[in-house]
């Protein structure tokens, strides 16, 4: 009788692990419900790349404002030319690896778990926060991120804010530096006041849509979420149980992956809360400001990401592996080609609005 069976270092083997790599590393990331591929998505997906080279030209489209035409009138003659801006991306390498010991080794024996599945989980957990940190240092504008290789950046360089879509929670501040303690914390208001500016811009931000309904999507760091729990609560007008059922209400009516995971949702933006919404940074120094964190507000194409020439069919990850010490010791890695940037035109952030606050861990 004979038995098919595949070996660790099999073609079929290999790429089974790399499949696995890409949907865990995809599915435990906190942005994965903002990516798509078309530019009514927060982050847009470009595939152009995979053809070759290491940079690609997104097109931003904004709204088409034209009057069109009654039954009175032709069409022909009054069309509107698309109103489109570009920015570009660059892909390169980013790359971990991680060592145990191999089978038979006495350090595999005196455990009860498989060593080389604990390595590609812990890969699969690594890109997941890579791709998170990447896409919030992007997005907030921390530039003191601008160090490592860009390694933590998306392997593009963090553009500060522009001055035009940045807020503070402080009236009549322009710097991180000067939010304190004295009525700076994040409140309701300033969410509508970040939809106010995105609409009223001289480029408008675009909203992307979600059953029909148009929707912003807020990040805030979990202080930033405290003090609008307690903002809320001492107001008397509205409670956070109001602002948690909007989100339940959308959720179950859309079924759209925006309100997977969503805390809330408040005057059409759906609030949602991640640890790596950044710092603030001090406008004469350049350095981090730990008391200040930046919520960034998001509309359509805020972002592009890409990832570079398939290693497999189906897998835009490489998973190699490679045995150590006559087999003793066992390295395996997850390899991939990719890039995020936010999107920005003649020096404006296309699709985002940061909103700094004072914000610190509450006892």
């Amino acid at each position: 009788m004979s038995t098919t069976s595949y070996a660790r270092s099999d073609a079929l083997t290999v790429e089974k692990w790399a499949k696995r790599l890409a949907h865990e590393a995809g599915k435990g990331t906190e942005i994965s419900p903002l990516m798509g591929e078309n530019t009514t998505s927060i982050i847009q997906v470009k595939n152009e790349i995979k053809s070759g080279g290491d940079k690609i030209t997104v097109g931003l489209r904004v709204r088409p404002t034209g009057a069109g035409t009654s039954s009175t009138q032709t069409l022909e003659g009054n069309e509107e030319a698309l109103t489109t801006y570009s920015d570009s991306l660059v892909v390169d390498e980013l790359n971990h690896a991680l060592r145990v010991k191999g089978n038979g080794t006495i350090s595999q024996q005196r455990v009860l778990f498989n060593m080389r599945d604990e390595a590609r989980a812990g890969l699969s957990e690594w890109f997941s926060d890579r791709y998170s940190v990447s896409f919030f240092n992007q997005m907030c504008g921390y530039t003191p991120a601008n160090t490592s290789g860009l390694l933590y950046t998306g392997l593009n360089t963090v553009l500060a804010p522009s001055s035009d879509r940045h807020i503070w929670t402080e009236s009549g501040t322009s710097a991180d530096e000067d939010l304190d303690s004295t009525g700076d914390e994040m409140t309701l208001q300033h969410i509508s006041y970040a939809k106010e500016l995105a609409q009223t811009a001289t480029t408008p931000i675009r909203p992307i849509m979600v059953n029909g309904a148009k929707k912003y999507v807020c990040y805030l760091h979990p202080y930033q979420v405290t003090d609008l729990k307690i903002a809320a609560q001492a107001s008397g007008s509205i409670s956070w149980a109001d602002i948690q059922l909007a989100a339940l209400a959308a959720k179950d009516s859309s079924k759209n992956p925006i309100y997977s995971g969503a805390i809330g949702e408040w005057d059409g933006v759906v609030l949602r809360e991640a640890y790596d919404v950044t710092q603030g940074v001090n406008s004469s120094t350049g350095a981090a400001i730990s008391s200040v964190r930046r919520a960034v507000f998001m509309g359509a194409q805020a972002a592009c990401a890409a990832w570079g020439k398939e290693r497999s069919a189906s897998s835009k990850f490489k998973w190699q592996e490679e045995e150590f010490d006559y087999g003793r010791e066992l390295g395996v890695s997850g390899q991939t080609i990719f890039g995020l940037k936010k999107t920005r035109f003649n020096g404006t952030d296309f699709g985002t609005v940061v909103i700094s606050s004072y914000a610190v861990a509450h006892s």
